[in-house]
Protein backbone atom coordinates (compact mmCIF):
# COMPACT_ATOMS: atom_id res chain seq x y z
CA UNK A 1 0.00 0.00 0.00
CA UNK A 2 1.57 3.33 -1.04
CA UNK A 3 1.57 6.46 1.12
CA UNK A 4 -1.20 8.20 -0.81
CA UNK A 5 -3.58 5.24 -0.47
CA UNK A 6 -2.80 4.93 3.24
CA UNK A 7 -3.62 8.59 3.80
CA UNK A 8 -6.98 8.22 1.98
CA UNK A 9 -7.80 5.13 4.07
CA UNK A 10 -6.96 7.02 7.26
CA UNK A 11 -9.18 9.96 6.25
CA UNK A 12 -12.05 7.57 5.45
CA UNK A 13 -11.71 5.82 8.84
CA UNK A 14 -11.70 9.20 10.64
CA UNK A 15 -14.84 10.32 8.78
CA UNK A 16 -16.64 7.08 9.67
CA UNK A 17 -15.62 7.42 13.34
CA UNK A 18 -16.76 11.09 13.38
CA UNK A 19 -20.11 10.19 11.91
CA UNK A 20 -20.53 7.37 14.40
CA UNK A 21 -19.70 9.69 17.33
CA UNK A 22 -22.19 12.31 16.06
CA UNK A 23 -24.87 9.62 15.77
CA UNK A 24 -24.22 8.44 19.35
CA UNK A 25 -24.31 12.04 20.62
CA UNK A 26 -27.59 12.71 18.76
CA UNK A 27 -29.17 9.55 20.14
CA UNK A 28 -28.04 10.46 23.64
CA UNK A 29 -29.43 13.98 23.33
CA UNK A 30 -32.76 12.72 21.99
CA UNK A 31 -32.92 10.11 24.71
CA UNK A 32 -32.36 12.73 27.40
CA UNK A 33 -35.08 14.98 25.95
CA UNK A 34 -37.47 12.05 25.50
CA UNK A 35 -36.76 10.72 28.99
CA UNK A 36 -37.42 14.14 30.50
CA UNK A 37 -40.75 14.20 28.68
CA UNK A 38 -41.90 10.76 29.80
CA UNK A 39 -40.20 10.50 33.21
CA UNK A 40 -43.42 11.44 34.98
CA UNK A 41 -45.41 8.94 32.90
CA UNK A 42 -42.98 6.13 33.77
CA UNK A 43 -43.14 7.06 37.45
CA UNK A 44 -46.91 6.88 37.36
CA UNK A 45 -46.90 3.57 35.46
CA UNK A 46 -44.51 2.04 37.98
CA UNK A 47 -47.04 2.46 40.78
CA UNK A 48 -49.95 1.22 38.70
CA UNK A 49 -50.79 -2.47 38.38
CA UNK A 50 -53.94 -2.35 36.24
CA UNK A 51 -54.60 -4.40 33.13
CA UNK A 52 -54.48 -1.35 30.86
CA UNK A 53 -52.31 -1.75 27.80
CA UNK A 54 -48.98 0.13 27.55
CA UNK A 55 -48.62 3.52 25.98
CA UNK A 56 -47.72 4.31 22.41
CA UNK A 57 -45.50 7.23 21.44
CA UNK A 58 -47.19 10.58 22.11
CA UNK A 59 -47.65 12.60 18.96
CA UNK A 60 -49.90 15.49 17.87
CA UNK A 61 -53.08 14.65 15.99
CA UNK A 62 -52.77 15.20 12.25
CA UNK A 63 -55.75 14.33 10.07
CA UNK A 64 -55.85 14.34 6.27
CA UNK A 65 -59.02 16.20 5.34
CA UNK A 66 -59.35 15.50 1.62
CA UNK A 67 -61.80 12.58 1.43
CA UNK A 68 -64.25 12.89 -1.50
CA UNK A 69 -62.85 16.33 -2.35
CA UNK A 70 -62.95 15.53 -6.08
CA UNK A 71 -66.64 14.64 -6.09
CA UNK A 72 -69.49 17.10 -6.49
CA UNK A 73 -69.58 20.59 -7.94
CA UNK A 74 -66.64 22.84 -7.16
CA UNK A 75 -67.72 25.46 -4.58
CA UNK A 76 -67.59 29.13 -5.45
CA UNK A 77 -65.09 31.37 -3.69
CA UNK A 78 -67.87 32.56 -1.36
CA UNK A 79 -68.97 28.99 -0.59
CA UNK A 80 -65.38 27.90 0.03
CA UNK A 81 -64.91 30.76 2.51
CA UNK A 82 -68.15 29.88 4.29
CA UNK A 83 -67.00 26.26 4.54
CA UNK A 84 -63.65 27.27 6.03
CA UNK A 85 -65.35 29.57 8.54
CA UNK A 86 -67.80 26.84 9.55
CA UNK A 87 -65.05 24.26 10.00
CA UNK A 88 -63.04 26.71 12.07
CA UNK A 89 -66.07 27.47 14.23
CA UNK A 90 -66.53 23.81 15.18
CA UNK A 91 -62.84 23.03 15.68
CA UNK A 92 -62.71 20.91 18.81
CA UNK A 93 -60.76 22.35 21.76
CA UNK A 94 -57.57 20.55 22.59
CA UNK A 95 -54.85 19.77 22.55
CA UNK A 96 -55.95 16.33 21.35
CA UNK A 97 -53.17 13.82 21.93
CA UNK A 98 -52.71 10.39 20.38
CA UNK A 99 -51.07 7.46 22.10
CA UNK A 100 -51.95 8.39 25.68
CA UNK A 101 -52.20 5.25 27.84
CA UNK A 102 -55.69 4.52 29.09
CA UNK A 103 -54.73 4.90 32.74
CA UNK A 104 -53.81 8.51 31.97
CA UNK A 105 -57.04 9.17 30.06
CA UNK A 106 -60.12 10.90 31.47
CA UNK A 107 -62.04 8.85 34.02
CA UNK A 108 -65.55 10.19 34.74
CA UNK A 109 -65.78 8.18 37.98
CA UNK A 110 -62.65 9.81 39.43
CA UNK A 111 -63.49 13.28 38.10
CA UNK A 112 -65.73 15.59 40.13
CA UNK A 113 -67.71 18.82 40.04
CA UNK A 114 -68.05 21.64 42.56
CA UNK A 115 -71.08 23.94 42.86
CA UNK A 116 -69.99 27.51 43.44
CA UNK A 117 -71.73 29.67 46.01
CA UNK A 118 -74.34 28.91 48.62
CA UNK A 119 -76.60 25.88 48.78
CA UNK A 120 -79.48 28.36 48.60
CA UNK A 121 -79.79 30.56 45.54
CA UNK A 122 -82.40 32.87 44.09
CA UNK A 123 -84.76 32.40 41.16
CA UNK A 124 -83.61 34.39 38.15
CA UNK A 125 -79.95 33.98 39.02
CA UNK A 126 -77.23 31.88 37.49
CA UNK A 127 -75.66 28.72 38.89
CA UNK A 128 -71.95 28.22 38.33
CA UNK A 129 -70.39 24.75 38.45
CA UNK A 130 -66.69 23.88 38.09
CA UNK A 131 -65.72 20.46 36.72
CA UNK A 132 -62.33 18.90 37.41
CA UNK A 133 -61.41 15.99 35.14
CA UNK A 134 -59.00 13.37 36.46
CA UNK A 135 -57.48 10.24 34.99
CA UNK A 136 -57.84 6.64 36.15
CA UNK A 137 -55.03 7.18 38.64
CA UNK A 138 -56.96 10.01 40.28
CA UNK A 139 -54.54 12.65 39.00
CA UNK A 140 -55.72 15.91 37.37
CA UNK A 141 -55.71 16.11 33.59
CA UNK A 142 -53.66 18.94 32.14
CA UNK A 143 -55.47 19.30 28.81
CA UNK A 144 -59.10 19.60 27.67
CA UNK A 145 -61.10 18.17 24.79
CA UNK A 146 -63.47 15.96 26.79
CA UNK A 147 -67.06 15.94 25.53
CA UNK A 148 -69.30 16.87 28.47
CA UNK A 149 -73.03 17.60 28.67
CA UNK A 150 -74.91 19.08 31.62
CA UNK A 151 -78.45 19.29 32.97
CA UNK A 152 -80.12 20.96 35.96
CA UNK A 153 -83.35 19.21 36.92
CA UNK A 154 -86.04 18.70 39.53
CA UNK A 155 -87.68 15.28 39.02
CA UNK A 156 -90.58 15.97 41.40
CA UNK A 157 -91.44 19.14 39.42
CA UNK A 158 -90.90 17.61 35.98
CA UNK A 159 -88.42 20.44 35.42
CA UNK A 160 -85.14 20.48 33.54
CA UNK A 161 -82.79 22.74 31.60
CA UNK A 162 -79.55 22.17 29.75
CA UNK A 163 -76.27 23.77 30.81
CA UNK A 164 -73.55 25.52 28.83
CA UNK A 165 -70.12 23.86 29.11
CA UNK A 166 -66.93 25.89 28.65
CA UNK A 167 -63.63 24.06 28.15
CA UNK A 168 -60.65 25.86 29.73
CA UNK A 169 -58.32 23.44 27.88
CA UNK A 170 -56.45 22.55 31.06
CA UNK A 171 -58.58 19.71 32.42
CA UNK A 172 -61.14 22.03 34.05
CA UNK A 173 -64.54 23.11 32.77
CA UNK A 174 -67.13 25.69 33.76
CA UNK A 175 -70.85 24.97 33.43
CA UNK A 176 -73.53 27.67 33.55
CA UNK A 177 -77.22 27.09 34.35
CA UNK A 178 -80.00 29.68 34.51
CA UNK A 179 -82.21 29.30 37.61
CA UNK A 180 -85.69 29.19 36.10
CA UNK A 181 -87.90 27.59 38.77
CA UNK A 182 -88.14 27.56 42.57
CA UNK A 183 -87.43 24.35 44.47
CA UNK A 184 -84.67 21.77 44.72
CA UNK A 185 -82.48 21.68 41.60
CA UNK A 186 -80.11 18.77 41.00
CA UNK A 187 -76.90 19.17 38.96
CA UNK A 188 -76.04 16.41 36.51
CA UNK A 189 -72.75 16.43 34.58
CA UNK A 190 -72.08 13.62 32.10
CA UNK A 191 -68.92 12.72 30.21
CA UNK A 192 -70.09 11.54 26.81
CA UNK A 193 -66.53 10.78 25.64
CA UNK A 194 -63.07 11.41 27.05
CA UNK A 195 -60.80 13.55 24.89
CA UNK A 196 -58.87 10.41 23.98
CA UNK A 197 -62.01 8.96 22.36
CA UNK A 198 -62.56 12.22 20.46
CA UNK A 199 -59.13 11.67 18.86
CA UNK A 200 -60.38 8.34 17.51
CA UNK A 201 -63.74 9.75 16.35
CA UNK A 202 -61.93 12.55 14.54
CA UNK A 203 -59.77 10.01 12.73
CA UNK A 204 -62.76 7.89 11.75
CA UNK A 205 -64.63 10.91 10.44
CA UNK A 206 -61.84 11.74 8.02
CA UNK A 207 -60.33 8.34 7.20
CA UNK A 208 -63.29 5.91 7.37
CA UNK A 209 -66.15 7.78 5.73
CA UNK A 210 -67.38 4.56 4.12
CA UNK A 211 -67.77 2.72 7.43
CA UNK A 212 -71.49 2.57 6.62
CA UNK A 213 -71.95 1.22 3.11
CA UNK A 214 -74.98 1.07 0.85
CA UNK A 215 -76.25 -1.22 -1.87
CA UNK A 216 -78.61 -1.15 -4.83
CA UNK A 217 -80.43 -3.92 -6.64
CA UNK A 218 -80.12 -4.01 -10.43
CA UNK A 219 -82.64 -6.12 -12.30
CA UNK A 220 -83.69 -6.92 -15.84
CA UNK A 221 -85.99 -9.85 -16.48
CA UNK A 222 -84.65 -12.89 -14.67
CA UNK A 223 -81.22 -11.34 -14.16
CA UNK A 224 -80.54 -9.48 -10.90
CA UNK A 225 -77.33 -8.19 -9.30
CA UNK A 226 -76.43 -6.09 -6.29
CA UNK A 227 -73.71 -3.46 -6.11
CA UNK A 228 -72.07 -1.43 -3.38
CA UNK A 229 -72.84 2.31 -3.48
CA UNK A 230 -71.67 5.45 -1.70
CA UNK A 231 -70.91 9.13 -2.04
CA UNK A 232 -67.53 8.26 -3.46
CA UNK A 233 -65.91 4.94 -4.24
CA UNK A 234 -62.32 3.94 -5.06
CA UNK A 235 -61.78 4.39 -8.79
CA UNK A 236 -59.24 1.60 -9.20
CA UNK A 237 -61.46 -1.38 -8.40
CA UNK A 238 -64.16 -1.53 -11.08
CA UNK A 239 -66.21 0.79 -13.33
CA UNK A 240 -68.68 3.15 -11.65
CA UNK A 241 -72.28 4.09 -12.33
CA UNK A 242 -72.67 7.84 -11.86
CA UNK A 243 -76.00 8.91 -10.31
CA UNK A 244 -75.02 12.51 -9.56
CA UNK A 245 -78.16 14.64 -9.29
CA UNK A 246 -78.48 16.89 -12.32
CA UNK A 247 -80.08 19.77 -10.39
CA UNK A 248 -78.14 19.98 -7.12
CA UNK A 249 -74.95 18.29 -8.27
CA UNK A 250 -75.09 15.96 -5.26
CA UNK A 251 -72.86 12.96 -6.10
CA UNK A 252 -73.81 9.32 -5.74
CA UNK A 253 -72.09 6.28 -7.23
CA UNK A 254 -72.49 2.52 -7.44
CA UNK A 255 -70.05 -0.05 -8.74
CA UNK A 256 -71.27 -1.15 -12.14
CA UNK A 257 -72.80 -4.65 -12.11
CA UNK A 258 -70.97 -7.25 -14.18
CA UNK A 259 -73.93 -8.12 -16.45
CA UNK A 260 -76.46 -5.28 -16.23
CA UNK A 261 -76.29 -1.65 -17.23
CA UNK A 262 -76.43 1.33 -14.90
CA UNK A 263 -79.99 2.11 -16.04
CA UNK A 264 -81.27 -1.14 -14.47
CA UNK A 265 -80.96 0.14 -10.88
CA UNK A 266 -84.13 -0.65 -8.90
CA UNK A 267 -83.63 0.50 -5.32
CA UNK A 268 -81.35 1.80 -2.56
CA UNK A 269 -80.77 0.42 0.92
CA UNK A 270 -78.29 0.26 3.78
CA UNK A 271 -75.77 -2.47 3.07
CA UNK A 272 -74.22 -2.67 6.52
CA UNK A 273 -71.41 -1.50 8.78
CA UNK A 274 -67.70 -2.09 8.43
CA UNK A 275 -66.10 -4.11 11.21
CA UNK A 276 -62.77 -3.88 13.00
CA UNK A 277 -62.52 -0.11 12.73
CA UNK A 278 -60.74 0.27 16.07
CA UNK A 279 -57.44 -1.15 17.22
CA UNK A 280 -57.38 -2.98 20.54
CA UNK A 281 -55.75 0.13 22.01
CA UNK A 282 -58.45 2.50 20.65
CA UNK A 283 -61.29 0.24 21.79
CA UNK A 284 -60.30 0.88 25.42
CA UNK A 285 -61.69 4.43 25.11
CA UNK A 286 -65.13 3.09 24.13
CA UNK A 287 -66.16 0.93 27.07
CA UNK A 288 -69.81 0.90 28.09
CA UNK A 289 -70.28 1.63 31.82
CA UNK A 290 -66.69 2.94 31.97
CA UNK A 291 -66.16 5.93 29.69
CA UNK A 292 -69.22 6.30 27.44
CA UNK A 293 -71.92 8.62 28.81
CA UNK A 294 -70.94 8.23 32.45
CA UNK A 295 -72.06 10.71 35.17
CA UNK A 296 -69.37 12.74 36.93
CA UNK A 297 -69.94 12.78 40.73
CA UNK A 298 -70.02 15.86 42.96
CA UNK A 299 -67.20 16.46 45.42
CA UNK A 300 -69.71 17.69 48.00
CA UNK A 301 -73.24 18.99 47.44
CA UNK A 302 -74.88 18.10 44.13
CA UNK A 303 -78.02 20.21 44.43
CA UNK A 304 -79.17 23.67 45.45
CA UNK A 305 -82.42 25.07 46.78
CA UNK A 306 -83.75 27.79 44.52
CA UNK A 307 -85.71 30.38 46.49
CA UNK A 308 -88.34 32.70 45.00
CA UNK A 309 -87.21 36.19 44.07
CA UNK A 310 -87.30 38.74 46.85
CA UNK A 311 -88.34 42.36 46.68
CA UNK A 312 -85.53 44.58 45.48
CA UNK A 313 -83.47 41.65 44.21
CA UNK A 314 -80.94 42.78 41.64
CA UNK A 315 -81.57 41.27 38.22
CA UNK A 316 -78.78 38.93 37.13
CA UNK A 317 -77.66 39.14 33.54
CA UNK A 318 -77.27 35.50 32.57
CA UNK A 319 -74.37 34.83 30.24
CA UNK A 320 -76.19 31.76 28.92
CA UNK A 321 -79.82 31.71 27.81
CA UNK A 322 -80.98 28.28 26.60
CA UNK A 323 -83.68 27.67 24.01
CA UNK A 324 -86.13 26.68 26.74
CA UNK A 325 -86.79 24.45 29.71
CA UNK A 326 -89.28 21.92 31.05
CA UNK A 327 -91.66 22.54 33.93
CA UNK A 328 -94.33 19.96 34.77
CA UNK A 329 -92.97 18.08 31.73
CA UNK A 330 -94.07 20.92 29.44
CA UNK A 331 -91.56 22.71 27.26
CA UNK A 332 -91.40 26.49 27.61
CA UNK A 333 -89.30 28.43 25.06
CA UNK A 334 -87.30 31.41 26.26
CA UNK A 335 -87.59 33.41 23.04
CA UNK A 336 -90.96 34.87 24.02
CA UNK A 337 -93.08 32.44 21.99
CA UNK A 338 -96.28 31.30 23.68
CA UNK A 339 -96.76 27.53 23.56
CA UNK A 340 -100.20 25.95 23.68
CA UNK A 341 -101.07 22.37 24.48
CA UNK A 342 -102.98 20.54 21.76
CA UNK A 343 -104.17 17.72 23.96
CA UNK A 344 -106.99 16.35 21.80
CA UNK A 345 -107.53 15.58 18.16
CA UNK A 346 -110.17 18.27 17.71
CA UNK A 347 -107.67 20.99 18.67
CA UNK A 348 -105.11 19.58 16.22
CA UNK A 349 -107.68 19.30 13.44
CA UNK A 350 -108.91 22.85 14.06
CA UNK A 351 -105.37 24.22 13.85
CA UNK A 352 -104.49 22.31 10.65
CA UNK A 353 -107.76 23.04 8.83
CA UNK A 354 -106.99 24.05 5.26
CA UNK A 355 -103.27 23.38 5.66
CA UNK A 356 -100.74 21.36 3.66
CA UNK A 357 -97.90 20.01 5.82
CA UNK A 358 -94.85 18.70 3.98
CA UNK A 359 -92.22 16.74 5.94
CA UNK A 360 -88.80 15.93 4.53
CA UNK A 361 -85.82 14.15 6.02
CA UNK A 362 -84.91 11.29 8.29
CA UNK A 363 -86.90 9.10 10.68
CA UNK A 364 -86.87 11.76 13.43
CA UNK A 365 -89.22 13.89 11.33
CA UNK A 366 -91.12 10.77 10.27
CA UNK A 367 -92.10 10.50 13.96
CA UNK A 368 -94.08 13.73 13.51
CA UNK A 369 -95.94 12.20 10.58
CA UNK A 370 -96.78 9.16 12.70
CA UNK A 371 -98.14 11.41 15.45
CA UNK A 372 -100.36 13.50 13.16
CA UNK A 373 -101.48 10.59 10.97
CA UNK A 374 -103.03 8.95 14.06
CA UNK A 375 -105.46 11.84 14.43
CA UNK A 376 -109.03 10.63 13.67
CA UNK A 377 -110.54 11.56 10.29
CA UNK A 378 -107.21 11.15 8.51
CA UNK A 379 -107.31 8.80 5.55
CA UNK A 380 -103.91 7.45 4.58
CA UNK A 381 -103.66 7.71 0.81
CA UNK A 382 -100.18 6.19 0.92
CA UNK A 383 -100.38 3.94 4.01
CA UNK A 384 -97.79 4.30 6.73
CA UNK A 385 -95.87 1.17 7.65
CA UNK A 386 -93.50 1.38 10.62
CA UNK A 387 -89.80 1.78 9.79
CA UNK A 388 -90.49 1.86 6.04
CA UNK A 389 -88.95 4.69 4.02
CA UNK A 390 -92.18 5.97 2.51
CA UNK A 391 -93.28 8.21 0.96
CA UNK A 392 -96.44 8.54 3.06
CA UNK A 393 -99.48 10.75 2.67
CA UNK A 394 -102.59 11.28 4.81
CA UNK A 395 -105.56 13.57 4.19
CA UNK A 396 -108.59 14.81 6.06
CA UNK A 397 -110.97 15.63 3.18
CA UNK A 398 -113.61 17.10 5.43
CA UNK A 399 -111.20 19.68 6.85
CA UNK A 400 -109.03 20.01 3.74
CA UNK A 401 -105.81 18.87 5.44
CA UNK A 402 -102.83 17.22 3.74
CA UNK A 403 -99.90 15.72 5.67
CA UNK A 404 -97.05 14.03 3.79
CA UNK A 405 -93.58 12.62 4.47
CA UNK A 406 -90.69 11.85 2.14
CA UNK A 407 -87.19 10.71 3.13
CA UNK A 408 -84.18 12.72 2.02
CA UNK A 409 -81.80 11.55 -0.66
CA UNK A 410 -78.69 9.43 -0.12
CA UNK A 411 -76.87 8.78 2.10
CA UNK A 412 -79.84 7.39 4.02
CA UNK A 413 -79.70 4.17 6.06
CA UNK A 414 -83.22 2.90 5.41
CA UNK A 415 -84.76 -0.31 4.27
CA UNK A 416 -85.04 -0.63 0.47
CA UNK A 417 -86.55 2.43 -1.17
CA UNK A 418 -87.26 2.57 -4.89
CA UNK A 419 -84.72 4.60 -6.82
CA UNK A 420 -87.56 6.55 -8.39
CA UNK A 421 -88.72 7.62 -4.92
CA UNK A 422 -85.29 8.72 -3.74
CA UNK A 423 -85.45 12.52 -3.92
CA UNK A 424 -83.28 15.36 -2.67
CA UNK A 425 -84.98 17.79 -0.27
CA UNK A 426 -83.85 20.85 -2.24
CA UNK A 427 -85.50 19.56 -5.41
CA UNK A 428 -88.75 18.78 -3.58
CA UNK A 429 -88.84 22.25 -2.01
CA UNK A 430 -88.51 23.77 -5.48
CA UNK A 431 -91.81 22.09 -6.41
CA UNK A 432 -93.79 23.67 -3.55
CA UNK A 433 -95.63 26.91 -4.29
CA UNK A 434 -95.92 27.87 -0.62
CA UNK A 435 -98.20 30.38 1.06
CA UNK A 436 -99.89 31.05 4.42
CA UNK A 437 -101.49 27.59 4.41
CA UNK A 438 -98.24 25.74 3.67
CA UNK A 439 -96.00 24.26 6.36
CA UNK A 440 -92.59 22.71 5.60
CA UNK A 441 -90.77 20.61 8.22
CA UNK A 442 -87.17 19.50 7.56
CA UNK A 443 -84.84 17.20 9.52
CA UNK A 444 -81.52 16.26 7.89
CA UNK A 445 -78.65 15.24 10.19
CA UNK A 446 -78.50 11.67 11.52
CA UNK A 447 -77.42 9.93 8.31
CA UNK A 448 -74.47 12.26 7.75
CA UNK A 449 -72.63 11.24 10.92
CA UNK A 450 -70.15 8.99 9.13
CA UNK A 451 -69.20 11.49 6.44
CA UNK A 452 -66.89 14.50 6.63
CA UNK A 453 -68.59 17.70 7.74
CA UNK A 454 -67.94 19.22 4.29
CA UNK A 455 -70.45 16.75 2.82
CA UNK A 456 -73.10 17.94 5.28
CA UNK A 457 -72.33 21.59 4.60
CA UNK A 458 -72.84 21.01 0.89
CA UNK A 459 -76.18 19.29 1.44
CA UNK A 460 -77.45 22.06 3.75
CA UNK A 461 -76.31 24.70 1.27
CA UNK A 462 -78.61 23.23 -1.38
CA UNK A 463 -81.51 22.99 1.07
CA UNK A 464 -80.92 26.56 2.25
CA UNK A 465 -80.96 27.85 -1.32
CA UNK A 466 -84.30 26.12 -1.93
CA UNK A 467 -85.73 27.47 1.36
CA UNK A 468 -84.71 31.03 0.43
CA UNK A 469 -86.34 30.69 -2.98
CA UNK A 470 -89.50 29.26 -1.41
CA UNK A 471 -89.73 32.17 1.03
CA UNK A 472 -89.09 34.61 -1.80
CA UNK A 473 -92.00 33.10 -3.72
CA UNK A 474 -94.33 33.05 -0.72
CA UNK A 475 -92.97 34.80 2.40
CA UNK A 476 -95.93 33.59 4.50
CA UNK A 477 -94.79 29.94 4.22
CA UNK A 478 -93.86 28.45 7.60
CA UNK A 479 -90.54 26.58 7.47
CA UNK A 480 -89.38 24.63 10.53
CA UNK A 481 -85.85 23.21 10.65
CA UNK A 482 -85.21 20.50 13.22
CA UNK A 483 -81.81 20.20 14.92
CA UNK A 484 -80.00 17.01 15.91
CA UNK A 485 -80.80 15.26 19.17
CA UNK A 486 -78.88 13.20 21.71
CA UNK A 487 -79.09 9.43 21.53
CA UNK A 488 -78.20 6.26 23.39
CA UNK A 489 -74.56 5.28 22.90
CA UNK A 490 -72.72 2.00 23.23
CA UNK A 491 -69.26 0.81 22.32
CA UNK A 492 -70.69 -0.47 19.03
CA UNK A 493 -72.67 2.51 17.74
CA UNK A 494 -70.37 5.25 19.05
CA UNK A 495 -68.08 4.86 16.05
CA UNK A 496 -71.01 5.36 13.66
CA UNK A 497 -73.48 7.66 15.40
CA UNK A 498 -71.77 9.32 18.34
CA UNK A 499 -73.27 12.48 19.82
CA UNK A 500 -69.87 14.02 19.04
CA UNK A 501 -70.64 13.73 15.33
CA UNK A 502 -74.13 15.11 15.96
CA UNK A 503 -73.06 18.15 18.00
CA UNK A 504 -70.79 19.27 15.16
CA UNK A 505 -73.54 18.99 12.57
CA UNK A 506 -75.95 20.66 14.97
CA UNK A 507 -73.63 23.69 15.20
CA UNK A 508 -73.22 23.83 11.41
CA UNK A 509 -76.97 23.69 10.83
CA UNK A 510 -77.66 26.51 13.30
CA UNK A 511 -75.01 28.70 11.69
CA UNK A 512 -76.18 28.10 8.12
CA UNK A 513 -79.84 28.92 8.81
CA UNK A 514 -79.17 31.82 11.20
CA UNK A 515 -80.85 35.01 10.06
CA UNK A 516 -83.35 33.31 7.72
CA UNK A 517 -87.10 33.50 8.24
CA UNK A 518 -87.31 29.94 9.51
CA UNK A 519 -88.22 28.47 12.89
CA UNK A 520 -85.51 26.39 14.52
CA UNK A 521 -86.88 23.49 16.55
CA UNK A 522 -84.18 22.81 19.13
CA UNK A 523 -84.39 19.03 19.52
CA UNK A 524 -80.89 19.00 21.03
CA UNK A 525 -81.92 21.01 24.08
CA UNK A 526 -85.33 19.37 24.28
CA UNK A 527 -83.66 15.96 24.68
CA UNK A 528 -80.80 17.27 26.85
CA UNK A 529 -83.15 18.89 29.38
CA UNK A 530 -85.63 16.00 29.59
CA UNK A 531 -85.45 13.32 32.28
CA UNK A 532 -86.00 10.35 29.95
CA UNK A 533 -83.00 8.45 28.54
CA UNK A 534 -81.53 9.65 25.27
CA UNK A 535 -82.76 7.87 22.16
CA UNK A 536 -82.23 8.44 18.43
CA UNK A 537 -86.05 8.45 18.27
CA UNK A 538 -87.18 10.61 21.22
CA UNK A 539 -89.99 9.14 23.35
CA UNK A 540 -93.67 10.15 22.97
CA UNK A 541 -93.63 12.84 25.68
CA UNK A 542 -90.90 14.75 23.84
CA UNK A 543 -92.62 14.23 20.49
CA UNK A 544 -95.82 15.69 21.94
CA UNK A 545 -93.91 18.75 23.12
CA UNK A 546 -92.36 19.22 19.67
CA UNK A 547 -95.77 18.90 17.99
CA UNK A 548 -97.22 21.46 20.42
CA UNK A 549 -94.36 23.77 19.51
CA UNK A 550 -94.96 23.35 15.76
CA UNK A 551 -98.72 23.78 16.05
CA UNK A 552 -98.22 26.88 18.20
CA UNK A 553 -96.24 28.40 15.31
CA UNK A 554 -98.93 27.39 12.82
CA UNK A 555 -101.74 28.69 15.04
CA UNK A 556 -100.47 31.48 17.33
CA UNK A 557 -102.48 32.50 20.38
CA UNK A 558 -105.74 34.11 19.31
CA UNK A 559 -105.83 32.34 15.95
CA UNK A 560 -107.49 29.13 17.16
Amino acid sequence: MDGHTARLLLIFILLVLSGFLLLILSMFRNTVVFDQGIFKVQQIQSINHTVFKPTETLRPLDINNTYCARFGQKPTAEEAKEERDLLNSIAWPGPLVQGLPVELSSDPAKSYFVIQGSSKQRLGGQLLVNVHVQNFLGLPKDHGGDFLIARLHSPELGAGVGGKVHDHQNGTYTVLFPLLWAGVAQVEITMVHPSEAVVVLKRLQEEQSDRVFFKSLFKSGAVSETAVCNLCLPLNQKPLCNYTDSLTGEPWYCYKPEKLGCDKRINHYKGGYKNDLLSAYEAQFFQSHVNIKIPIPASAMDKVIVLPTEEGQAKVKNSYIPAGYYFHDTWTPLNGAVIQQFNDSSAITHCLRGKAVYMFGDSTVRQWFEYLADVPNFQQLIPYRPKNPGPFMAVDKRNNILVSYRCHGPPIRFRPVLSSQLRYVANELDKIQGGPDTVVLVSVWAHFSTHPVEIYIRRLRHIRRAVVQLLNREPATLVVIRTANLQKLSSQNSVFSSDWFSVQRDAVLRAMFRGLRVQLLDAWEMTLAHHLPHDIHPPPSIIQNTIDLILSHICPVGKI
